[in-house]
């Protein structure tokens, strides 16, 4: 069983930046595979980005290349998310999620993650 509690959001100008973070409890947290979702109103929640449990492999949505930074610290169970020249279209809630695999083609697929934390909300004005 795992735990996540996300933190870190809040409300941000267009062009600004963010860090969340998402705590894991457990003693396991470096073998699962760690998402960011984010789910704005009216809209299915998406993958934001994704990190194998080593490091070694990271995904990103189209939309968020070269802005986002997603890391983790498997020594503080903790995974990351560095928001950078956020848009207001980005105003969500971002969840982060744990599975057991990282899977490139998959990752994107919210059946996929076992375990969700109950998100943050992000909010950037224009």
């Amino acid at each position: 069983q795992v735990q996540l509690l996300e933190s870190g959001g809040g409300l941000v100008q267009a062009g600004g930046s963010l860090r969340l973070s998402c705590a894991a409890s457990g003693r396991t947290f470096s073998t699962y595979a760690m998402g960011w979702f984010r789910q704005a109103p009216g809209k299915e929640r998406e993958l934001v980005a994704a990190i194998s449990g080593s490091s070694g492999s990271t995904i990103y949505a189209d939309s968020v290349k070269g802005r986002f930074t997603i890391s983790r610290d498997n020594t503080k169970s903790t995974v990351y998310l560095q928001m950078n020249s956020l848009e207001p279209e980005e105003t969500a809630v971002y969840y982060c999620a744990a599975r057991s695999s990282f899977i490139r083609a998959t990752m994107t697929q919210r059946s996929t993650y076992n375990y969700w934390g109950e998100g943050t909300q992000v909010t950037v004005s224009s």
